[in-house]
């Protein structure tokens, strides 16, 4: 009995040991992930490889019928027969996608909706490989019930990297729990450009301050482990120098040398790849003649080999497709899916530039069966890394609790309240006093939901949405609060400026409300990529003048926006201005009329609280503007670090913009004192201390935002006047004063010789100190005595 009892044990064991040698390499979570992504390559036929790269439309996989969501035929048609990898925008909803409160899917339906569409992807394919979901999160998930954030230009109006690293965790959060995998986002081109469509995208004109918030955006996405329940892989947008397009086209090409791509286009990009991200988008546009979607400079040399990143890369929408039919440098649709994954783009946004194309080029020789197995193998890598052969699925159950909640809605306020930035109070107008008992709140922009929330946002419940106009009413509730909508942005078919001006007449203050607006509407045309279709004069007229594909040829205030803040001045009444708007607006009348401005872009859904916060003193601003405003669009371009020699004035009008990068003033005063530089240098390194004293002089708690601005005194080659190379954002009591200790490296000193090496020169360098790029407090200088060459970057 025992020899068969041990006999039967014995099979037993050659049993299961047989079943733990079949199960293939890659399904073992043990392995190491590089050979359970080379398993599964070799498992692999072409085929399903090229579908590996396909990144579809989502929202056109699930079908709604009442509060039961499932697949769609179209969805297991691309699975059977496409064998498609990842989808994007599967929970987007707007009036491009036509998905609305009704017909799109709420937060836990969501969930339930990435559950099926996983479970036939593992299910019903041959190696059970799980799908990819990306999702736009540049704001907030676009997605319904979700918390909407300022857009990123308001975002990086707040100089406060941490805040944002905040927020982006919590949209990360929200996404993942709905399960999502990537986040469409940092935006990091460079905004020197203001007619350019864009703009509330980025984090405006300059490289440090983009870095920064980039940083902040990837490490809040990211997390410490993208298996978390919590983080989602950060996609940086789009590389490269896509927000400096000629006459302001969106897509259209730059003009740019290598130095200056090195040295300002660049920065932001590298700066989050070191910090971890694990995506990258390329962008519409060409380089000196080479498309972004196929330079393999870029995309192999600088990104792979340089920087060491070790993600994959994924086209913007319709972009290899666009190398046949906007650049025309493919003459086919194959030729473009070789041009494009030879030089190292790896996923397709759309599903149609690779997949068939991609086989056709594979057949035809253009594409080696190596270069197929290292782009594959770079989205697989991902997944492997996030856990996804483990557990693809979310639990809808946690959805409600995660999603939208009380934090996340309070951390929203926040953002809002730091992004807004006070351009000018004469006369300390401002904070207005809570016993006001007459107030008209007049404009387009005051009680339009949408209209502050930029672009990229999904419809919303009225109720989830605070306008200017709700956040006063709520501020002061005993207050006679009047609201006249007085024009809209852009129509001039109608106005009721008669109405603004007797309700001015009539109130002790009046705060207007104007700018631009973002929201698209169902009247609006579209191209493939969600870009709107904009022609001029067309008969239908949206508020719509930013936005992706709403490109300017002035920066005017649209409509009869500027009559009517000129009635209303005219009244006598202390006039307010508050700017909801995507781009730097002209300006000019209100700064030389009105005694107050505030601009709060695009503040999301809490914008009114935070707007009322800054008005009536509950919160004290400290917003920076990110992005230098203009005086006309015949200065451009006008960001502050141009390149030597110093710009001259015009005829018509001086050089000087007529706000400058950094600027932000606050109900409080500070004095700068007591600036000492110390450099030390040893072999091969050099460290600057920088400190300084910053008091707070008035009788009111406050934030300020110190700012470090260095010039090359005499270099090899030109470079800017000056540029910023570091800030902090600080809290100082009533009469505080704090020591600020920046330090600086070889990295902030260095610029690229005339060898094209990066280098730092012997010579004298001037650090200028304060509180906005033209507002210098402190000055001193430095000399560094040896040269530090061919520094690795």
């Amino acid at each position: 009995m025992i020899k068969y009892f041990a006999l039967g044990l014995a099979v037993l064991s050659a049993t299961a040991a047989g079943a733990q040698q079949a199960r293939p390499l890659y399904q073992n979570s043990q392995a190491p992930t590089e050979a359970r992504v080379q398993d599964l390559l070799g498992r692999m036929t072409t085929a399903e490889k090229v579908g590996q790269l396909s990144t579809l439309l989502g929202w056109e996989m699930y079908e709604k019928a009442g509060k039961r969501v499932t697949t769609s035929a179209a969805y297991r048609k691309a699975v059977d027969e496409r064998h498609i990898g990842a989808l994007w925008a599967t929970l987007r909803a707007d009036p491009w996608t036509k998905k609305t409160l009704l017909t799109g899917l709420n937060p836990t339906q969501a969930a339930e909706a990435t559950n099926a569409l996983q479970k036939y992807a593992v299910e019903h394919t041959r190696l059970h490989i799980p799908l990819l979901l990306a999702e736009e999160c540049p704001h907030g998930h676009m997605a319904i019930g979700t918390t909407v954030f300022p857009t990123s230009i308001g975002q990086s109006s707040t100089w406060d990297p941490a805040l944002i690293r905040r927020m982006a965790a919590a949209i990360a959060t929200e996404a993942r729990v709905q399960g999502a995998h990537i986040g469409y986002g940092p935006v990091l081109d460079l905004a020197r450009e203001p007619r350019w469509s864009r703009v509330e995208e980025t984090y405006g004109e300059d490289p440090v301050l983009n870095s920064r918030m980039g940083v902040a955006m990837v490490q809040g996405f990211q997390g410490a482990s993208l298996k978390s329940s919590a983080n989602i892989v950060s996609t940086l947008k789009h590389f490269t120098a896509y927000g400096v397009p000629e006459g302001g086209h969106n897509g259209g090409s730059i003009s740019t040398g290598q130095r200056e791509l090195f040295q300002s286009y660049l920065p932001p990009f590298r700066a989050s790849v070191k910090a971890g991200a694990q995506s990258i988008m390329t962008a519409y546009n060409s380089i000196d003649g080479v498309p972004c979607s196929a330079n393999p400079y870029l995309l192999t040399e600088v990104l792979r080999q340089q920087w060491g990143f070790q993600g994959f890369t994924v086209s913007d929408l319709g972009s290899i497709s666009g190398l046949v039919n906007n650049h025309h440098v493919a003459a086919t649709a194959p030729e473009a899916a070789a041009l494009a994954l030879n030089a190292g783009l790896d996923d397709d946004l759309s599903g149609y530039g690779y997949d068939k194309e991609l086989l056709a080029a594979v057949e035809q020789k253009l594409v080696t069966a190596e270069a197929l197995d290292r782009a594959v193998g770079r989205v697989l890598r991902v997944k492997f890394e996030m856990g996804l052969f483990e557990n693809p699925y979310v639990d809808p159950a946690r959805v409600a609790k995660q999603v939208h909640t009380p934090a996340n809605i309070q951390l929203a306020r926040q953002v809002a309240r730091e992004s807004v930035v006070l351009l000018k109070n004469e006369k300390d107008l401002l904070p207005l006093a809570k016993t006001l008992q007459r107030i008209a709140v007049i404009g387009p922009n005051a009680d339009n939901i949408y209209n502050q929330l930029g672009d990229y946002t999904a419809p919303q419940p009225e109720s989830n949405v605070v306008t200017v106009l709700e956040g006063i009413r709520a501020k002061l509730p005993a207050a006679q609060v009047t609201y006249v909508k007085g024009c809209a942005i852009r129509d001039t078919a109608s106005a009721d400026i008669a109405a603004a001006v007797a309700a001015a007449k009539q109130a002790q203050v009046a705060v207007v409300v104007l700018g631009g607006s973002s929201a698209r509407d169902f009247k609006t045309e579209y191209q493939s990529t969600g870009a709107a279709t904009v022609t001029a004069g067309g008969q239908q007229v949206s508020d719509m003048e930013a936005g992706e594909g709403y490109d300017r040829a002035s920066l005017d205030l649209l409509g009869k926006q500027q009559q009517l803040l000129q009635a209303v001045v005219a009244t006598g009444t202390p006039v307010v201005v508050v700017l909801i708007e995507g781009r730097p607006l002209n300006l000019n009348w209100m700064a030389a009329h009105v005694p107050a401005l505030l601009d709060a872009w695009y503040p999301g859904q809490e914008g009114g609280h935070a707007v009322a916060d800054v008005l009536f003193g509950d919160y004290n601003p400290a917003g920076r503007l990110p992005i230098s405003v203009p005086k006309s669009v015949g200065q451009l371009p006008v960001y502050y670090n141009a390149k030597r020699p110093t710009t001259h004035d015009y005829v018509e009008v001086d050089a000087k913009p007529l706000y400058s990068f950094g600027h932000g003033l606050s109900y409080s005063k500070f004095e700068y004192t007591d600036l000492l530089i110390s450099p030390v240098e040893t072999a091969g390194a050099v460290r600057i201390a920088v400190r300084f004293k910053v008091k707070n002089t008035s009788a009111r708690l406050g934030d300020e935002v110190p700012q470090l601005y260095l010039s090359d005194d005499v270099s090899s080659v030109v470079t800017p006047v000056k540029q910023l190379k570091k800030f902090q954002r600080l809290t100082l009591r009533a009469g505080e004063q704090q020591e600020v200790a920046f330090e600086l490296g070889a990295e902030d000193l260095m610029l690229l010789n005339s060898r094209m090496k990066w280098a730092v020169e012997p010579g004298s360098f001037t650090v200028q100190v304060g509180a906005s790029s033209e507002d210098v407090r402190l000055r001193g200088q430095f000399t560094v005595g040896h040269a530090i060459e061919d520094i690795a970057w």
